[in-house]
């Protein structure tokens, strides 16, 4: 198991795990997913982190048929300018490999903010933690289990 599902269990959130045999060779990560388990690429998310001037990790959760819109991450966090964080720093932050970083259970807990899109469907699919496995649950439990905010921070 990973922090993730072992957060999710503990504290007893309706969630549902599903797992497919990772090609190490795949072009994205989140769109694997979403062909391997068979699922609208709307539906699948992945996790972003993002550094702000001031060197402070954020986590984004966004569609991974879309990008993560920069700006609207940096004014949802009040800050003035964010970007793509160190791939080092983010793994080293989260405790997860990338490709497999998931919003819930990291080492440390950071702000979280997940795109309003997500409130568009009955559960979500975000990575659990490692590559080829992934978790479904709705997107108000994966706010409550992350301290996450919603807000507009993905683009098509």
């Amino acid at each position: 198991m990973t922090p993730a599902i072992d957060l999710l269990k503990k504290a007893r959130a309706e969630h549902q795990v599903h797992s497919y045999v990772h090609d190490p060779k795949a072009p994205s990560y989140g769109l694997e997913a979403a062909e391997k388990l068979g699922l609208p690429a709307e539906r699948v998310y992945k996790t972003l982190l993002a550094a702000t001037e001031k060197g402070e990790l954020l986590v984004a959760v966004v569609p991974v048929a879309g990008s993560l819109d920069l700006k609207a991450l940096a004014h949802a966090a009040g800050v003035k300018k964010a970007e793509m964080a160190d791939a080092n720093a983010a793994q080293r932050s989260t405790g997860y490999l990338v490709g497999g970083i998931s919003p819930l259970g990291q080492k440390k807990r950071l702000r979280t903010f997940i795109d309003v899109s997500a409130q568009n469907f009955p559960t979500i699919h975000v990575s659990a933690g490692r590559r080829g496995l992934e978790v479904e649950l709705a997107a108000a439990v994966l706010a409550e289990h992350t301290g996450g905010q919603f807000a507009a921070i993905g683009r098509s």
